[in-house]
């Protein structure tokens, strides 16, 4: 592992200081991936192919109190004595830089960092074993997005507003998905890793039909990520209903299996190697307005972006497929599902979207993104999620947020 925080992939997968026109095609994943019931129980033992002994957890105090005997008792079972460090909330270079010194004080060689909790968490994770030169183990207990998978974490400022990327290296060493954990967990998560799941689709598709279109880690797509990002969206589709209805039963089956599968590792790989563009660019702008980022999570908003995406590009038709589908499932389908009024939050909206078309994710679309198309996109996506929502009703949406 290397502690140069600074590290792109994209100069090595675009060969960016040759004289080629295109760069490669590239594609990473994690090494390890395995989901299934009851897996928490059995950690330690997949830890031999890490290697590891000598692990710290990374946990938010909730996620302590609600899977920690499960966790330590496991490892402890097989001789392995795991230090704690608490994740206090927000994946912030403050709280990331605070993690890092905590477990270097403890003064053990550590030999991995099992991260256990939400994207935020996991995310920070990767960010802290990069600095202590260690491999990061993944332990998602919800299913809302696509972090497991990535060698790259989100970072936000102190008070949640996305801020751009860290990428390493090395992608996770190990992701272990508990199903009966994400069961077990509020529907909101799930249905919100589907709206992230969804994008995936159609991001990768503007990033491989424009020649100009990069992946995250800086190559042209593969064929792979294509079929891997069209997979999950298809999965989603097909079987999202049905899994948030086993996920409020609290049982696993096989559609929420397939779901969760297409939430974290479809979506990881095919978002990461597939590439992001207007859906994710406006989701990042949603975090500027207090009351979507204090009160959404990162999968709603991206659900938004990606109707804006999508009239964005003029392909109203899956405009209002997708709009309806999310009136479906519960996902938000216009701006005021995401308290958001076109009146009162005009101007911080307006300068919201100005910062969304300038991000570089919009490069990826085979047009110029301005300020002015963005706020028309996002204004025309809101009238037909409006009228998606109509068709369909808000029953889901509400029960989602009873």
């Amino acid at each position: 592992m290397t502690t140069n925080n600074d590290f792109s992939p994209k100069p090595l997968f675009s060969l960016a200081d040759t004289d080629r026109q295109t760069p490669p095609t590239g594609l990473i994943a994690p090494a390890r991936y395995v989901q299934g019931p009851d897996l928490l129980d059995h950690l330690g033992r997949f830890l031999a192919l890490v290697p590891s002994t000598r692990p710290a957890v990374y946990i938010s105090p909730g996620g302590l109190r609600r899977h920690g005997e499960q966790l330590l008792g496991g490892l402890r079972a097989l001789q392995i004595e795991a230090a704690v460090e608490i994740f206090e909330g927000e994946c912030s270079y403050t709280e990331i830089e605070r993690a890092a010194s905590s477990l270097r004080a403890k003064g053990t060689p550590f030999d991995s960092l099992i991260a256990v909790g939400g994207g935020k968490c996991l995310d920070a994770g990767k960010c802290v074993a990069v600095r202590l030169e260690i491999p990061v183990v993944i332990c998602p207990t919800i299913a809302s997005t696509d972090a497991p998978c990535s060698a790259l974490s989100v970072i936000y400022s102190d008070e949640g507003i996305a801020q751009g990327g860290e990428s390493f290296p090395d992608s996770p060493a190990f992701v272990l998905v508990d199903s009966q954990l994400i069961a077990a967990a509020p529907v909101r998560y799930l249905v919100a890793g589907m709206g992230d799941a969804l994008a995936t689709r159609y991001e990768a598709r503007t990033c491989y039909r424009n020649p100009a279109g990069r992946a995250v880690i800086g190559g042209r797509p593969t064929i792979a990520a294509q079929a891997i990002a069209e997979l999950c969206a298809q999965t989603v589709f097909d079987d999202g209903i049905a899994a948030a209805e086993a996920n409020y039963r609290g049982e696993v089956d096989p559609a929420l299996e397939r779901v969760i599968e297409a939430n974290t590792l479809l979506s990881g790989i095919g978002f990461e190697s597939g590439g992001v563009t207007a859906a994710h660019a406006v989701a990042m702008g949603f975090t500027r307005l207090p009351a979507a980022r204090e009160g959404y999570l990162h999968g709603e908003m991206v659900a938004m972006g990606l109707l804006t995406q999508l009239a964005l590009e003029k392909t109203v038709d899956e405009c209002e497929q997708v709009a309806r589908f999310c009136a479906e499932i519960g996902l938000p389908t216009h701006l005021a599902q995401l308290s958001i009024d076109t009146t009162a939050d005009g101007p911080a909206l307006q300068e919201a979207m100005a910062h969304s078309a300038a991000t570089p994710l919009m490069d990826n679309e085979p047009f110029e993104v301005t300020p002015e198309n963005t706020w028309a996109a996002l204004l025309h996506a809101d009238e037909i999620g409006r009228a998606a929502t109509a068709s369909v009703g808000d029953q889901a949406y509400r029960r989602l947020h009873a």
